[in-house]
Protein backbone atom coordinates (compact mmCIF):
# COMPACT_ATOMS: atom_id res chain seq x y z
CA UNK A 1 0.00 0.00 0.00
CA UNK A 2 1.22 3.59 -0.84
CA UNK A 3 0.35 6.92 0.83
CA UNK A 4 1.61 10.46 0.37
CA UNK A 5 2.32 12.80 3.25
CA UNK A 6 4.74 16.13 4.05
CA UNK A 7 8.58 15.24 4.28
CA UNK A 8 9.41 15.55 7.90
CA UNK A 9 13.09 15.79 9.45
CA UNK A 10 13.06 12.10 10.29
CA UNK A 11 12.50 10.77 6.69
CA UNK A 12 16.10 12.13 5.81
CA UNK A 13 18.08 9.65 6.06
CA UNK A 14 15.86 7.60 3.70
CA UNK A 15 15.40 10.61 1.16
CA UNK A 16 19.07 11.02 0.94
CA UNK A 17 20.02 7.00 0.34
CA UNK A 18 17.17 7.34 -2.97
CA UNK A 19 18.86 10.97 -4.04
CA UNK A 20 22.50 9.62 -4.19
CA UNK A 21 21.49 6.72 -5.64
CA UNK A 22 19.01 8.29 -8.14
CA UNK A 23 21.55 11.27 -8.81
CA UNK A 24 25.56 11.64 -9.20
CA UNK A 25 25.09 15.69 -8.31
CA UNK A 26 22.59 14.53 -4.78
CA UNK A 27 21.10 17.42 -2.67
CA UNK A 28 21.96 17.46 0.54
CA UNK A 29 20.62 17.34 3.99
CA UNK A 30 21.11 21.09 3.94
CA UNK A 31 18.54 21.42 0.57
CA UNK A 32 15.88 18.96 2.10
CA UNK A 33 15.81 20.99 5.69
CA UNK A 34 15.28 24.53 3.46
CA UNK A 35 12.08 22.46 1.75
CA UNK A 36 10.89 21.03 4.85
CA UNK A 37 11.01 25.02 6.22
CA UNK A 38 10.11 26.77 2.91
CA UNK A 39 7.17 29.45 2.89
CA UNK A 40 6.62 28.14 -1.17
CA UNK A 41 7.60 24.64 -0.38
CA UNK A 42 5.88 21.47 -0.52
CA UNK A 43 8.26 18.39 -0.25
CA UNK A 44 6.61 15.13 0.12
CA UNK A 45 7.37 11.34 0.59
CA UNK A 46 5.56 8.93 -1.01
CA UNK A 47 4.97 5.36 1.91
CA UNK A 48 5.16 1.88 0.24
CA UNK A 49 5.06 -0.95 2.95
CA UNK A 50 5.78 1.86 5.58
CA UNK A 51 8.90 2.36 4.03
CA UNK A 52 10.01 5.96 2.59
CA UNK A 53 9.76 4.72 -1.56
CA UNK A 54 10.02 8.16 -3.32
CA UNK A 55 9.95 12.00 -2.38
CA UNK A 56 8.67 15.22 -4.31
CA UNK A 57 9.66 18.59 -3.77
CA UNK A 58 7.15 21.33 -4.90
CA UNK A 59 7.34 25.02 -4.97
CA UNK A 60 4.86 27.20 -5.60
CA UNK A 61 4.90 31.25 -6.14
CA UNK A 62 1.91 33.23 -7.31
CA UNK A 63 0.92 31.43 -10.38
CA UNK A 64 3.54 29.10 -11.01
CA UNK A 65 4.59 26.15 -9.96
CA UNK A 66 8.52 23.85 -10.47
CA UNK A 67 8.88 20.76 -9.51
CA UNK A 68 12.54 21.26 -7.57
CA UNK A 69 13.34 17.24 -7.37
CA UNK A 70 11.94 14.10 -7.56
CA UNK A 71 12.80 10.20 -7.36
CA UNK A 72 12.11 7.00 -6.40
CA UNK A 73 14.09 4.36 -4.93
CA UNK A 74 15.63 2.26 -7.47
CA UNK A 75 14.84 -1.35 -6.07
CA UNK A 76 10.68 0.05 -6.38
CA UNK A 77 10.56 2.09 -9.36
CA UNK A 78 7.44 0.41 -11.99
CA UNK A 79 5.02 -0.18 -9.14
CA UNK A 80 3.51 3.33 -9.79
CA UNK A 81 5.12 5.46 -7.31
CA UNK A 82 6.06 8.15 -9.63
CA UNK A 83 2.65 8.35 -11.41
CA UNK A 84 1.40 8.75 -7.67
CA UNK A 85 4.12 11.68 -6.94
CA UNK A 86 2.92 13.40 -10.25
CA UNK A 87 -0.26 13.18 -10.23
CA UNK A 88 -0.07 14.58 -6.26
CA UNK A 89 2.04 17.55 -7.57
CA UNK A 90 -0.18 18.53 -10.11
CA UNK A 91 -3.11 18.76 -8.28
CA UNK A 92 -1.28 20.24 -5.49
CA UNK A 93 -0.15 23.39 -7.79
CA UNK A 94 -4.10 23.92 -9.19
CA UNK A 95 -4.50 23.68 -5.61
CA UNK A 96 -2.29 26.39 -4.23
CA UNK A 97 -3.24 28.56 -7.21
CA UNK A 98 -0.81 27.91 -10.25
CA UNK A 99 -1.70 27.83 -13.76
CA UNK A 100 1.58 26.59 -14.71
CA UNK A 101 4.23 23.76 -13.60
CA UNK A 102 7.47 23.09 -14.47
CA UNK A 103 10.46 20.87 -14.47
CA UNK A 104 13.87 20.21 -15.69
CA UNK A 105 15.20 16.59 -16.43
CA UNK A 106 18.24 15.48 -17.39
CA UNK A 107 17.59 15.12 -21.60
CA UNK A 108 19.25 11.35 -21.33
CA UNK A 109 17.00 10.44 -18.71
CA UNK A 110 14.22 8.93 -21.67
CA UNK A 111 12.00 7.49 -18.26
CA UNK A 112 11.77 10.21 -16.86
CA UNK A 113 10.76 12.45 -20.08
CA UNK A 114 8.45 9.58 -20.84
CA UNK A 115 6.02 9.83 -17.33
CA UNK A 116 6.39 14.25 -18.08
CA UNK A 117 4.92 13.45 -21.52
CA UNK A 118 2.41 11.35 -20.33
CA UNK A 119 1.13 13.66 -17.83
CA UNK A 120 0.95 17.11 -20.49
CA UNK A 121 4.44 18.27 -20.34
CA UNK A 122 5.66 19.18 -23.48
CA UNK A 123 9.10 20.56 -23.85
CA UNK A 124 9.92 24.48 -23.97
CA UNK A 125 13.74 24.83 -23.40
CA UNK A 126 16.95 23.21 -23.14
CA UNK A 127 19.89 24.01 -20.48
CA UNK A 128 23.25 22.84 -22.95
CA UNK A 129 25.72 21.21 -20.74
CA UNK A 130 23.92 21.89 -17.66
CA UNK A 131 24.50 18.67 -15.46
CA UNK A 132 27.74 16.79 -14.96
CA UNK A 133 29.10 15.32 -17.81
CA UNK A 134 27.95 17.94 -19.95
CA UNK A 135 24.54 16.39 -19.74
CA UNK A 136 21.76 18.84 -21.21
CA UNK A 137 18.74 19.95 -18.70
CA UNK A 138 15.44 19.59 -20.77
CA UNK A 139 13.10 22.50 -19.13
CA UNK A 140 9.27 21.12 -19.59
CA UNK A 141 5.92 22.93 -18.98
CA UNK A 142 2.69 21.90 -18.36
CA UNK A 143 -0.45 24.42 -18.70
CA UNK A 144 -2.43 22.99 -15.36
CA UNK A 145 -6.24 22.12 -15.91
CA UNK A 146 -9.22 21.59 -13.72
CA UNK A 147 -9.01 18.08 -14.99
CA UNK A 148 -5.39 17.50 -13.02
CA UNK A 149 -7.40 17.63 -9.13
CA UNK A 150 -9.81 15.03 -10.56
CA UNK A 151 -6.92 12.78 -11.41
CA UNK A 152 -5.72 12.48 -8.02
Amino acid sequence: MMTLRPMIEADLAAVLRIEQACFPRAWTREHFLAEIGSERGTPVVAEFNGQVAGYLCLSVLLDEAEILDVAVDPALQGRGIGVQLMQWACAEALRQGAALLRLEVRATSIPAITLYERFGFVRSGLRKAYYEQGIDALLMDKNLIEEDVDAV
